[in-house]
């Protein structure tokens, strides 16, 4: 009796993961086919690329420079170890093009808009906006949804290479300042460290790091209604907003090695 009921919940359980990654794939296709639909309002995609771009800005300059500061200083007591301290600027700089730069960008993006838009669509959805929209005709999936996901592609990127930028000055600061590195050494074991495909996988990475903030931010408060606990209000929003952090960051993390064991 215990295996059956058992099996039931496991199926039921299946059933229900099925659902949502329907649901999620439907929002997506409406969405981007939203996208190429005129007129075109561009101050929709603006406003976005305002609030997950630009507002975030600083979170990403403050953490780019003190991630570069640590890494310079991991691997100047790692390099030191082995005489290869001019490769410091080399090291420091592929860490940050490859992997930490669009990993910890994606991050600090998921815990500033990301949260922030899913539980903006999920007080909408409890307080009945989105069935207002779609009574006045508005198509909610191109109104509120892919101004996001275009935003989102944009944003990320660009958000990328200013944290490389600065995360590459943090390393400067610590190897050259602070540990009396040559100048020169830092910038030209760089500059021959450092490839096009390196810099083209940190750009994949975060055009899909991207699309995956926002699609996932966005899915878990339009679907709200679907939740199987029930809860709507105030309840429901913090529950999927935490839901949306959390399976947002997981599928950064598997997105990045799932892109670099292709690009490598």
């Amino acid at each position: 009796m215990f295996v059956v009921k058992w099996l039931g919940r496991l199926g039921d359980q299946f059933l229900y993961i099925t659902e949502q990654i329907g649901r999620s794939a439907m929002l997506l296709f409406y969405a981007l086919t939203g996208i190429a639909k005129p007129p075109y309002k561009l101050h929709l995609i603006t406003r976005q690329i305002l609030f997950i771009g630009a507002r975030s800005l600083f979170v990403i300059l403050v953490a780019g420079f003190f991630t570069g500061m640590v890494l310079a200083l991991q691997f100047y007591n790692t390099l030191e170890r082995f005489g290869s301290i001019d490769l410091l600027g080399s090291a420091t700089a592929l860490a940050l093009v490859r992997e930490l730069g669009p990993v910890m960008t994606a991050l600090m993006v998921i815990g500033r808009a990301g949260s922030a838009m899913c539980a903006e669509i999920g007080i909408m959805r409890t307080s009945e906006q989105i069935d207002a929209l779609e009574c006045m005709a508005i198509d909610p999936y191109r109104y509120l949804i892919a101004p996001k996901i275009i935003a989102g592609i944009i944003s990320v990127p660009l958000l990328t290479s200013v944290f490389d930028v600065i995360g590459i000055l943090g390393g400067y600061v610590v190897g050259v300042v602070v540990f009396g590195l040559s100048s020169g050494a830092y910038f030209d074991s760089m500059y021959a460290g450092v490839e096009w495909n390196d810099i083209m996988m940190g750009l994949n990475k975060s055009l899909l790091f991207g699309l995956t903030i926002t699609w996932v931010s966005t899915t878990m408060g339009f679907f709200l209604h679907y939740d199987r606990k029930g809860a709507y209000g105030a309840e429901g929003v913090s529950r999927i907003t935490t839901n949306a952090v959390v399976l947002s960051s997981i599928a950064i993390l598997f997105g990045d090695y799932l892109v670099g064991a292709v690009m490598l």
